[in-house]
């Protein structure tokens, strides 16, 4: 019996830190596959769902933490590294009974960074 051994191409990993803006567009283009139709529809689902999550989470609803986690997964997913990171950090705290004042605006602010950004390139097209 003889194994058929398929060559995959090696996709490399998202940076630990954002590069020079609010999303990483390279990235991005890696995660949509060059896809530049694509990357504009996800881009403007994200700044939709990003400012709908965030006005949910300032009322700290009961889900709080687990839409916070659904907030980190889709900023990873489009390179928007710092909303990321600020959603985990409020997750963790919603998730530790801290006051989460700080890292709402902390994520507030990521978001707007990242909403300016996509607007901008959605402009643009």
């Amino acid at each position: 019996m003889s194994l058929h051994l398929e060559r995959i191409e090696w996709m490399p990993s998202p940076p630990l830190a954002p590069d020079d803006g609010p999303i990483d567009f390279a990235h991005l283009q890696r995660m949509t596959l060059g896809d530049a139709g694509l990357e504009q529809e996800v881009l403007a689902m994200f700044a939709a769902q990003s400012a709908s999550l965030l006005g949910t989470l300032a009322t700290m609803p009961a889900d709080a933490p687990a839409l916070a986690h659904t907030l980190k997964g889709s900023a990873r997913a489009i390179g928007a590294f710092a909303v990321a990171d600020a959603a985990a950090r409020l997750e963790a705290v919603i998730s530790g009974g801290v006051d989460p004042a700080d890292q709402l605006t902390e994520l507030a602010d990521a978001i707007a960074l990242a909403r300016t950004a996509i607007e901008a390139v959605l402009r643009r097209s």
